[in-house]
């Protein structure tokens, strides 16, 4: 069975997207004055980055490093 793991992820960055454009959109119509002890808005700030963290996580190269080495007087790989 084939799994289409490139598929899952692009699903995930539309739905995050999305997610950051519904809290963008929240927080700039957020209601003024704001204080700097408003948790309601301090939340959608939290959850802002979040989703920014997210997003930047999903596009993030990463590098997994291997302990194999290529043996060379057998040709194999070490395990």
């Amino acid at each position: 069975m084939t799994h289409d793991y490139s598929e899952c992820l692009d699903i995930a960055r539309q739905e995050l997207r999305l997610a950051r454009h519904a809290l963008r959109d929240e927080i700039l119509n957020y209601p003024t004055p704001i204080a700097g002890c408003d948790e309601q808005f301090n939340h959608l700030l939290v959850q802002s980055q979040r989703v920014r963290n997210a997003l930047d996580a999903l596009d993030a190269q990463l590098f997994v490093p291997t302990p194999r080495k290529l043996d060379s007087e057998r040709s194999i790989e070490s395990r």
